[in-house]
């Protein structure tokens, strides 16, 4: 028996690097995969998910899906997780989900993505004004800081329309430990910046969740 669990242990944790191996995969052999950029293969921290959640995603490692068309990493939160295309239910299970009809991973717009508030994009609520993104494409690695935070109603799509510089829309369900379906939408937008620029953030105190709410809801 125990010789079994420890088998069933290990086969699990090879399944949940399944998406970031084959991403992993997918950047050595391009010809344009930026110099330097490693992934990490560590098993996502489930601590913070519901276990409705944990259980899908597990479900979600049996069944086949394309290849990530990137990752996205947040570490002030320490999450890396894979991009897939769309927002369908293995999608979201399996990793976050690239809206479709807004600009692809690795090009010029504003590049929409959804994740569940009870499993990857839990942590949104942590993070603040000023933290660093990034978005792992085969070509390279580009570096965004956050620079909006607002709540908004679901049918508001105001939030996928481009801006003024390229740009990451997160997009996940709100309040975040609401009882059913979530009324809202919890919006984290972030700029794409030039090390110079993330020299200069990196000594400016970063705002809370309120705050960041309250200054754009004023500026409106």
């Amino acid at each position: 028996m125990l010789a079994l669990y420890g088998a069933t242990g290990i086969h699990r944790a090879v399944l949940s690097n399944a998406e970031l191996q084959k991403f992993k995969t997918q950047q050595r052999v391009s010809a344009a995969a930026p110099r330097g950029v490693t992934l990490a293969t560590a098993i996502p921290d489930l601590s913070l998910w519901s276990e409705k959640r944990v259980k899908e995603y597990q479900e979600s490692l049996a069944e086949h899906s394309p290849p990530a068309l990137g990752i996205l990493r947040m570490p002030k939160i320490n999450v890396e997780v894979p991009v897939l295309e769309g927002t369908d239910d293995l999608s979201l299970n399996r990793g976050v989900g690239h809206v479709t009809g807004t600009a692809n991973p690795g090009r010029e717009g504003n590049v929409a993505i959804a994740g569940h508030r009870d499993g990857f994009f839990r942590g949104l609520k942590d993070v603040f004004l000023g933290d660093k993104v990034e978005l792992v494409t085969p070509q390279r690695t580009e570096t965004y800081i956050i620079d909006r935070i607002t709540i908004v109603q679901p049918g508001d799509v105001s939030v996928l329309q481009p801006r003024s510089r390229a740009s990451l829309t997160l997009i996940t369900c709100y309040p975040f430990y609401f009882i059913g379906s979530a009324p809202q939408r919890y919006i984290v937008q972030a700029s794409i910046v030039e090390s110079a620029t993330m020299n200069a953030l990196a000594h400016t105190r970063p705002l809370s969740i309120p705050e960041a709410v309250d200054h754009f809801v004023s500026a409106k």
